[in-house]
Parts: C-alpha cells; sequence; structure tokens
C-alpha cells in the first residue's frame, strides 16, 4: 500500500512542517512566562537537560516510528504492538480536542488583526458611558486593554447568572480560520507542503523586526538585564524542572501523534535523525529568541509604567503642597515624601489613600503568560511603542496567525491522518469534499 500512499516534495517541506507545527504560541507566551517565573536565564538549564534527556529521544522516536511503519498515530502503534493502538486513539482525541480550543485562539488574532487597522486602535482608550459624560468605569478602573479583551473580544458577562449574547463577529472570525485551515490542507501534503514555507518563515521575519525595534526601546535593558540575569536559587525548586519538562513536552509537539502522520509521508530512507536533532534545536533557540524579544518590550512597558508612576507621585505632592515646579525630581521623590510626611502630617495624610509605591523590580516582578500575555501586556506596549501602532498590531497578530495556523496544520494532521488510513472518513464522506477533489501527487 505504500506506493498508494503521497509523500512530501522534498526533505525540506518535512522540516518546515515539523518546524511550524513545533514553533508555536508557546514559544511567544508561555517560554518567556517561565524564565520570568523560575530565575530568568538560570531556567535555561532544567530546560536544556530536559531536552537532551527528554525532547530529542522522544522527538526522535515518533519520527522514526512514523517514517518506518508510514502510518498515522493508531496504525503506526497498533502496527508495534495491538496492546498500543489505545496509544494511538489517545493521541488522535488530544489533537482533536486541542484542535478545538487551538483555532479559537486564531480567531482571536484575526478579531484583533482586523481592529489593528482602526486609528486610534480601539484598546488604546476607554470607551464613552452611555451619557457620553466620561469613560466607562470599569474600564478605568482597570485599563483600555484588559477592557477590550474581556468586554469587547471574549465578551464576558458581569456575573454567571447573566448568559450573553451571541458574538456574531467573533463567530465569524472563527468560520473564517477554520476555512483557511481547511483551505491550507484541501489538497494534502501538495498544499500543506506549500503553507508551512511561509508559516514556518514569517514569524521570524516578524521577530527579527520586533528585536530591532525592540531592543532600541526606552528601559529594553532593564527587561532583557531581568531576563539574562541567572537566579540560581530557583534551581532548588523542583517545579521548575517539571515546568521545563511539560514546555519542553508540548513545545516540541509530542504525544500528539502529528509528528508521526507528518513523517509516515517521508521516505523510508530519509535521515530522520539529523532532521530531528536540527528541529528540536531550531524550536529552542526560537523560545530564547522570542524570549528575548518580549523582555525588551517588556522592559519598555515596565520602564513606562515606573516613570508614569514617578510624575503620578510628583505631580501629585506639587499640586497639593503648592511646591514650585521641578523642585521634585525622581531621584528626590523618597526624601520629599518623608518631609512632608514629617512637617505636614495632616495634609500628608489627606492624600495617603493616593500615594502609590514606584519601583521598577515590581513592575519587572509582574508576570503574565498566555492570552494574558499576548492580548493584553503586548497590545498595551504597542500602544505606547514609538511609531505607527497601527503597523506593529498588524505585524505581531499576522505573527500569531501564522504560528496558529502552522500548529493547526499538525493538529488536524494528528486526526485525518489516522482517520484516512483507517478508511472511516472516506468510507462515509467523499474524497473530494475532504481534499477539495483529486490530485495528482508525488508517490513513493
Amino acid at each position: 500500500m505504500d506506493d498508494a500512499r503521497p509523500s512530501w516534495d522534498n526533505p525540506m517541506q518535512f522540516m518546515f512542517a515539523c518546524i511550524s507545527f513545533a514553533v508555536g504560541l508557546g514559544n511567544v507566551w508561555r517560554f518567556p512566562y517561565l524564565c520570568q517565573m523560575h530565575g530568568g536565564g538560570g531556567f535555561l538549564i532544567p530546560y536544556v537537560i530536559m531536552l537532551i534527556l527528554e525532547g530529542l529521544p522522544l522527538f526522535y522516536l515518533e519520527l522514526t516510528l512514523g517514517q518506518l511503519m508510514r502510518k498515522g498515530s493508531i496504525g503506526a502503534w497498533k502496527a508495534v504492538n495491538p496492546y498500543l493502538v489505545g496509544v494511538g486513539a489517545a493521541s488522535l482525541v488530544i489533537s482533536f480536542l486541542v484542535s478545538i480550543y487551538y483555532n479559537a485562539i486564531v480567531s482571536w488574532s484575526f478579531w484583533y488583526l482586523f481592529n489593528s487597522f482602526e486609528n486610534p486602535l480601539p484598546w488604546a482608550n476607554c470607551p464613552l458611558n452611555s451619557n457620553n459624560t466620561g469613560f466607562v468605569e470599569e474600564c478605568v478602573k482597570s485599563s483600555s486593554t484588559e477592557y477590550f479583551w474581556y468586554r469587547k473580544t471574549l465578551n464576558v458577562t458581569p456575573t454567571i447568572d447573566d448568559a450573553g449574547s451571541f458574538h456574531w463577529e467573533m463567530i465569524l472570525c472563527l468560520i473564517l480560520s477554520w476555512l483557511v485551515v481547511y483551505l491550507c490542507i484541501i489538497r494534502g501534503t501538495e498544499s500543506t507542503g506549500k503553507v508551512v514555507y511561509v508559516t514556518a518563515s514569517f514569524p521570524y521575519v516578524v521577530l527579527l523586526i520586533y528585536l530591532i525595534r525592540g531592543v532600541t526601546l526606552h528601559g529594553a535593558g532593564n527587561g532583557l538585564a531581568y531576563m539574562f540575569t541567572p537566579r540560581i536559587e530557583h534551581l532548588m525548586d523542583p517545579k521548575s524542572w517539571i515546568d521545563a519538562a511539560t514546555q519542553i513536552f508540548f513545545s516540541l509537539g509530542l504525544g500528539f501523534g502529528s509528528l508521526i502522520a507528518f513523517a509516515s509521508f517521508n521516505q523510508r530512507n530519509n535521515n530522520c535523525e539529523k532532521q530531528a536533532i536540527i528541529i528540536a534545536f531550531i524550536n529552542s533557540l526560537t523560545s530564547v529568541f522570542a524570549s528575548v524579544v518580549t523582555f525588551s518590550i517588556y522592559g519598555f512597558k515596565a520602564t513606562f509604567n515606573y516613570e508614569s508612576c514617578l510624575e503620578r507621585m510628583m505631580l501629585l505632592l506639587t499640586n497639593t503642597f503648592d511646591l514650585e515646579e521641578e523642585a521634585i525630581r525622581p531621584d528626590t521623590l523618597d526624601e520629599w515624601k518623608k518631609f512632608l510626611n514629617s512637617t505636614e502630617p495632616e495634609m500628608f495624610a489627606g492624600i495617603s489613600s493616593q500615594i502609590e509605591v514606584c519601583d521598577l523590580q515590581s513592575y519587572l516582578d509582574t508576570t503574565a503568560e498566555g492570552t494574558g500575555l499576548s492580548f493584553i501586556v503586548f497590545t498595551e506596549a504597542i500602544v505606547n511603542m514609538p511609531g505607527p501602532s497601527q503597523i506593529w498590531s498588524i505585524l505581531y497578530f499576522l505573527m500569531l496567525l501564522m504560528l496558529g495556523i502552522g500548529s493547526m496544520l499538525g493538529n488536524t494532521a494528528g486526526v485525518i491522518t489516522p482517520l484516512n488510513d483507517m478508511k472511516i472518513i472516506t468510507k462515509y464522506i467523499p474524497r473530494e469534499i475532504m481534499i477539495g477533489r483529486e490530485h495528482n501527487v508525488k508517490r513513493v
């Protein structure tokens, strides 16, 4: 039956497909968070160790299994031992469930991308209230980016008793997400092999642009110093090692059946050992690369918030105590607080509720991951970045789209390939619907 199985046009297509699947949203929003949580650069020690001990062997195992058996996850594990068919079935179910929620993230990226063409960006400012007499109170208490995320994007209701209504714009974005994924896989390896060139390479172009812009931002050095300053004491925490192992496992896409599916379209004499090493290290280096970009922008945001806090406090003290302008400087703010508190205790007590503690380290220590990092923290940084915010926003969400779609190609392959091998889909659904139309592909 091998003669009837399609294959990649060349080994490079297979590598791009694996890179596109492995390098996903977790590299951008999960790995930087783990570095922040577990000792900055010190987290690289357990991460690299787990890559060598756990990631590479399992990654190579899946590529070898798929290439040798030339079947999807269910057929490949069944060929090893009939009792292992459950492992393949579990991989199929996991890929199916992950595809459902992963494509929702792609739809959010579409939603933000479409809104990125507005000037100003819709999450840059709080909306006016119903009377047009001020801003929405909830937005003022939180932030404009949080309000846009929870109220405009997710359409979260104020209470659990309120079921809310259909978010038709988001439903259309979700339909568009599935349509784009369908078009990418419509002709099997023939179409997927072309798409992965874009989904695997475009994120690096955007990351490079953001790197050049990020490291030149005011305060970027604070974020990079925070990332690369190792806090070795975190190595004594078992959770650091557990999180490193977990990140390697999910970042490489192990256990989803997608790698087995991709490898099943290789020729049996393909050197998958060399490819496994290259892909695994590219994936890990991408995580570090993305973290440098993230922490440079994160440092800019933290410095911006820190300096804004200083300005608010200096203005508050100057106006309250009728001081000369520029009498208080950032480096003398704490001294002025002590002086005014001792000389005017009653007046100082009256504004004590408005006094904030401005500490750069506390802003850097503020953690965010997942959607919170991408759709709240990063969008806030984009608004405050010098230059046209629309351009930065469009580039960023195009990158998220490419990362999401690339991972979706692997997730859908982990579902469709084993079902096709067992003739389950084509038995009930015409082949033309599943893959668009009959086509000629390279056979081996």
